[in-house]
């Protein structure tokens, strides 16, 4: 029998198979997508699909039955009886129930920005090597000197009288003076801790960033290829974005009249291209000159696998015109989000201010002061060391394999740092569609990137490739399979 319900991606959600099965079920049901009249299998054949025992799914089926969503008799079969509500619109306008502001019309006007594959109820697509994976291996995470650190805070903040001494709307004040110490050290930025403000990772600093500093109608200097998610930001609160272009070197500085500047100079965002220091120079010499700010991302140098990176722009800012944003997504767990920001002193009450309107107190307390005590303890830095030799072996294994067994069909942008590596297509654009799709269809999948030329009007495509929560195994076997499907389009389009 055909039939199909994402209930393994409902495992991942609940903690027994029972209730995986039925809020699988019962979602599909509700959502429209199994109709009423709808017979399902046996629970013999339920069994059998998703290796479940048969007690598991007549207790589920038991369980819809009494919800009124199926109905159930012997000799008969199970059928969906519920009828899903239908919507509305036939009879009300979106317009006629509420009005959006303008920020809501801009930001309901644009891409949603998230890749969900696994979504609603169709099928999962098997996977030989994903290399979108954003994030650390969790594999090396030290989870036991973490969760000591998390059970000692929680036991602190429980015993604690006074919930809301240590910190203030910009965050934990024994996290921020560790942040501030911890950048001393490892970024040569001498900030002090009233000068940092934690965020729920990077993207909100950017967002909040967004809506203090733009009116309708700024512009804003964007890396061309560059963070579409920080351009979704300043275009929602009416910033127009001037795309700049970007080469080996990173940006490329121009006379730009422009408020905002945004930038990813130790590591540019997606290609890996360092900027230069006398480009970095540049752009201070324009912010001076323009009486304008600029947003220093440094999301992903942290981890360096050869060579000394440069000083980030905050280092050489002398008149408070770099708004510093960092981030521990790429360190700790996936689910644990912290940014911080390094705001020049004139703007911090307004960021304190701003964050107030949206956490009064901050919403992570437990895991800022966790994070706050196991820099304390040196545990973080240890574990930096730790995931720099792991990464390090990954990242010369990848560059080794793409520049072997892909460089015929790509341009590899070097790269000293980071958790991925770019690179161009060679060929045209039309023909990295069909690899990409066949790479697709075999299961291989990566994130990529497209330029306009502005004179001949050609698209350029560019592939990143994340590596930190893959295997070497994995990595190895996915580039192979990549070169293989590239000899065989090759060979027939000869």
């Amino acid at each position: 029998m055909h039939f199909h319900i994402p209930y393994h991606m409902y495992t991942r959600k609940y903690p027994s198979k029972r209730l995986a099965l039925y809020s699988a079920i019962r979602d599909c049901i509700a959502s429209g997508v199994l109709v009423t009249g709808t017979r399902l299998p046996s629970s013999r054949e339920m069994a059998a699909l998703y290796g479940l025992s048969r007690g598991t799914v007549n207790e589920v089926y038991d369980m819809l039955s009494s919800e009124g969503y199926v109905t159930s008799g012997v000799g008969r079969g199970t059928f969906v009886t519920f009828q899903a509500p239908k919507p509305r619109a036939a009879e009300l306008s979106r317009q006629d129930v509420y009005v959006l502001s303008d920020w809501g019309k801009r930001l309901n006007e644009q891409p949603d920005g998230r890749e969900d594959n696994a979504a609603g109820c169709g099928g999962e697509r098997r996977r030989i090597a994903d290399f979108q994976a954003f994030g650390p291996d969790s594999h090396w995470f030290p989870i036991k000197e973490w969760n000591r650190c998390l059970y000692a805070q929680a036991r602190m903040l429980a015993g604690s009288e006074q919930q809301q001494v240590g910190h203030s709307s910009l965050g934990d004040a024994a996290l921020r003076d560790s942040i501030a110490q911890y950048i001393r050290r490892a970024r040569g930025i001498a900030a002090d801790a009233s000068q940092i403000a934690v965020f729920n990772g990077s993207m909100q600093a950017i967002a909040l960033a967004a809506q203090l500093l733009l009116n309708p109608g700024d512009r804003v200097v964007m890396e061309n290829p560059g963070y579409a998610g920080a351009a979704r930001a300043f275009e929602a609160a009416g910033g127009i974005c001037i795309h700049a272009p970007v080469d080996g070197q990173g940006v490329i500085p121009d006379d730009w009249e422009a408020k905002l500047l945004m930038v990813t100079p130790n590591r540019q965002y997606p290609t890996g291209a360092v900027l230069t220091l006398d480009r970095r120079q540049q752009l201070l010499a324009w912010a001076a000159e323009r009486n304008s700010l600029i947003l220093e991302d440094d999301y992903d140098s942290v981890f360096r696998h050869r060579g000394r990176s440069l000083d980030p722009l905050k280092v050489l800012d002398r008149e408070g015109r770099v708004i510093y944003i960092g981030s521990f997504t790429s360190t700790l767990l996936p689910h644990v989000r912290i940014g911080y920001a390094v705001l020049p002193p004139s703007l911090t009450p307004s960021f304190a201010r701003a964050k107030t309107l949206y956490e009064p107190y901050p919403s992570n307390l437990l895991e800022q002061r966790t994070l706050a005590a196991w820099m304390n303890s040196g545990h973080y830095e240890r574990h930096l060391r730790r995931m720099k030799r792991v990464y390090g072996r990954k990242f010369k294994l990848l560059r080794a394999l793409l520049t072997d067994r892909l460089s015929s069909w790509f341009q590899w942008i070097e790269s000293d740092a980071g958790l991925s590596l770019f690179g161009w297509w060679r060929g045209p654009s039309e023909q990295y569609i069909r690899y990409r799709a066949l790479c697709l269809e075999a299961g291989i999948l990566w994130p990529d990137t497209s330029v306009r030329d502005a004179a001949s009007g050609s698209i350029r495509y560019g592939a990143s490739f994340y590596f930190a929560r893959l295997s070497e195994e994995e990595l190895t076997h996915g580039v192979n399979q990549m070169r293989a499907i590239g000899l065989a389009m090759e060979a027939e389009e000869r």
